[in-house]
């Protein structure tokens, strides 16, 4: 026998009961709501802020807060052209509250900036950083608003919640949401351009220069959102053409429609990108300190014709040099140069929790398969599987930041299982939030170096992979409280792999692999994502050294 399944897209002023129908809003329940999503929201933000104070400075940090802090001082467009400017803006916010000495007399690589910013420049790097943090920390709560909103248009309230509930427990989320990176802003603006899309199909001629505006605000913060383009101008297309305005027993007419809509989404994120180049350096005045690739054939002829500023454009021309790289990668224990094709599926099935890839793919289920949430499906599948694909053919097998934006989409697509009306589904749907959410909860405060319990916790994790979905650098700070607490007056050997100053947090320590093996006495400190890449003498000093402790799941102690 075939299930039941509600078919009603809701009116968002209309309330749902738990079964879906559409019924009054209950006095007495009207509360609850409200309620949920404000607990749901709250311990997300705990759960940033606590982690955000707790880490040291991650790889790619100082770099964007020391360009933001050049963004106020000297308003000129000089480091990081490989990344747009919008998501340093944004993190420019905290570093103006912040407001931090800068040394207007630097002339180094975007490398040593933001080095001289957080150590060398009388700042308080702790302060300095929580700061950076704070506003990508209240984009990702917002950006858990526009999921709530999008599954409750689809399913209703109880859909919204569920769906904001495997948001706000994501463990790739709140790891990535809680630092002064471009990762989660760029993939919550494109969900939100995708979002107002959708409701461009009731009203399109307020909802897609909004959603233009949201697209803009993805590419002018990291330049992987490009490959969404394409998709977003079709359901720009679509959105017109379903639409009661663009309804029209004349063909060519209502193609001419969704063709202009399109083109209003295509114009309105070109603006945005311009406004935010223009917002740092109203002259645009360019003048790279890096060394900006040639590039030829396809990749270069899409670069001239890109219609954003020449900046954008020297920064497009670096990643593609980026992608040339022979780059280091492992997986499962195997180091390899180059990329392989099914990392990221890979790394996904063991990064995300259990419970979240069943309700993923079970929401992806729903949303084919259901008449009334059909229209739906290519709005949230299509763009995460491009997305996702193209990633999979990037070069940098570095982590799961890459595909951020399959937490944010997925969870509005696993949101809207409970249109399922059989017996079974709410018990089910609720055991498997809990089981995300227990998760989640018990790798708290080590979100970076979570993996599920098949792949036995966050302390296993280092075991299958490396770099941002381990150790990133973030816990030079715990290491120091560590070695000050159990390791006082010891000799210090260390190989640390990230952006902070082991120095300026009080650690007193050699690199072993300028001197002979012999000679390394004491304790040996490798950051977990060194070790699963040790050769030569770095691999001989593990091989022969006793591992006695761990810090934050992602640096290692031995014993020599």
């Amino acid at each position: 026998m075939m299930a039941r399944v509600t078919h009603t897209v809701l009116d968002p002023r209309t309330a749902v009961d738990g079964s879906g129908d559409r019924s009054p809003g209950r006095p007495g329940r009207r509360w609850l709501v409200p309620f949920l999503v404000v607990l749901l929201l709250g311990q997300m933000a705990v759960a940033m802020v606590t982690t955000a104070v707790q880490q040291t400075p991650t790889i790619d940090e100082p770099v964007y807060v020391g360009t933001a802090a050049e963004y106020l001082h000297e308003h000129r467009l000089r480091h990081n052209p490989e990344h747009p400017p919008l998501g340093k803006l944004v993190i420019a916010v905290g570093v103006a509250l912040a407001d931090p000495h800068v040394d207007p007399s630097f002339t180094g690589n975007q490398s040593l900036l933001g080095q001289r910013l957080l150590y060398e420049s009388g700042n308080d790097p702790w302060r300095l950083m929580l700061w950076a943090r704070l506003p990508v920390i209240v984009l990702t709560l917002l950006f858990g608003l526009v999921v709530l909103a999008f599954a409750r248009e689809l399913a209703g309230p109880v859909a919204g919640l569920v769906a904001l509930a495997l948001y706000a427990f994501s463990p790739d989320v709140v790891a990535h949401g809680s630092l002064a990176t471009l990762d989660v802003p760029a993939a919550g603006f494109l969900l939100t351009s995708v979002w107002l899309l959708w409701r461009a199909r009731r009203r399109p001629r307020l909802f897609l220069p909004l959603a233009g505006v949201a697209l803009g605000a993805a590419l002018a913060t990291k330049m992987s959102t490009l490959a969404a383009i394409p998709v977003l101008l079709v359901l720009a297309g679509v959105s017109v053409w379903s639409s009661p305005a663009g309804r029209s027993p004349d063909r060519r007419r209502a193609l001419l429609r969704a063709a202009v809509g399109a083109a209003v989404v295509a114009l309105v994120a070109v603006a945005v990108v311009w406004a935010t180049y223009l917002a740092v350096d109203p002259r645009l005045r360019w003048s790279p300190v890096q060394y900006v690739p040639s590039v030829h054939g396809k990749r270069g002829l899409l670069v001239e014709l890109m219609p954003f500023p020449e900046s954008y454009r020297d920064g497009m021309r670096i990643q593609f040099g980026l992608e040339n790289h022979p780059w280091e990668g492992f997986l499962f224990g195997r180091v390899y140069t180059g990329a392989l094709w099914y990392y990221l599926p890979a790394a996904l099935l063991v990064k995300t929790p259990i419970g979240l890839l069943a309700l993923w793919a079970a929401g992806a289920v729903v949303v084919c398969m259901v008449p009334r949430l059909r229209p739906a499906a290519p709005y949230l599948l299509v763009p995460s599987a491009l997305l996702l694909a193209t990633a999979m053919e990037g070069a940098r097998d570095f982590g799961t930041r890459y595909v951020v934006f399959l937490p944010m989409f997925l969870a509005v697509a696993a949101g809207c299982v409970v249109a399922v009306r059989w017996r079974w589904a709410p018990a089910v749907t609720g055991a498997l939030v809990l089981f995300v959410a227990v998760s989640s909860l018990r790798t708290y405060p080590y979100y970076l170096p979570y993996s599920n319990e098949a792949f036995g916790g966050p302390a296993k994790t280092r075991l299958h992979l490396h770099d941002s979905n381990v150790d990133w650098g973030q816990d030079l700070g715990r290491l120091a409280d560590r070695l000050h607490e159990r390791y006082r007056g010891e000799r210090i050997w260390l190989v640390y792999k990230g952006s902070g100053v082991p120095s300026y947090y009080g650690i007193d320590a050699a690199d072993p692999r300028g001197v002979p093996v012999r000679t390394v006495r004491g304790l040996l400190v490798v950051s977990d994502s060194s070790a699963a890449k040790a050769t030569g003498r770095l691999a001989e000093l593990i091989d022969s050294s006793r591992p006695i402790d761990e810090v934050g799941h992602s640096i290692t102690i031995y014993r020599r």
